[in-house]
């Protein structure tokens, strides 16, 4: 199955584009130019919880120590697993 489609075809196969984002990333292109992407939903929730650790200073600092050397646990903001 391709990953990639023209708007017209995006509108024609709607049902089949979401049911095919499930698994990966689909592509929209506007002749030749990538215009939108469709993701899972379960993919754009992991994309926001990155988001918000990474605007985390304190999780940030935490993963500085670590890659460094200087904390023994895994940072996750205030929680350390």
């Amino acid at each position: 199955m391709k990953s990639t489609y023209s708007v017209t075809e995006a509108q024609a196969g709607l049902p089949k584009l979401l049911r095919q984002s499930a698994g990966r990333l689909v592509t929209i292109e506007k002749r030749g130019v990538v215009t939108a992407y469709i993701v899972s939903r379960a993919r754009m929730e992991a994309i926001v919880e990155t988001m918000e650790l990474l605007a985390d200073s304190e999780c940030m600092e935490n993963v500085r120590k670590h890659r460094a050397g200087k904390l023994k646990t895994k940072p996750f903001g205030k929680i350390h697993v």
